[in-house]
């Protein structure tokens, strides 16, 4: 699979200079860029699951914890997971992890 960011693989014109900004604003996930590399994405961009306020389905998420369940089924998320299931440091969902893991790559 392609690591695509997922504002490219949902084509959902949120990311900065999108199609949508004007009308939905630029989703949240385009710009975390503390999460920059993340799963080999840009900014939060194939960790979108993590951050608060993401634009998915056509509306504001909620936190990690209330939107997780929903990001269980999403196309992308699944695509991800098994993506990074072969990655030396496997999947890791949540924000914590994935911060760790980015530390401890940024002092290697």
């Amino acid at each position: 699979m392609e690591r695509r960011n997922c504002w490219e693989h949902k084509q959902c014109g949120r990311e900065p200079g999108g199609k949508r900004t004007p009308e939905l604003g630029v989703c949240p996930v385009a710009v975390t860029d503390e999460l920059n590399g993340a799963h080999g994405g840009r900014n939060a961009g194939r960790a979108c699951w993590v951050v608060e306020g993401s634009l998915c389905g056509g509306r504001v998420q909620g936190d990690y914890s209330k939107k997780l369940s929903e990001c269980w089924r999403c196309d992308f998320f699944n695509a991800v997971k098994i993506n990074e299931s072969t990655a030396p440091d496997g999947f890791m969902t949540t924000r914590l992890s994935i911060e760790r893991y980015l530390a401890r790559n940024r002092r290697n």
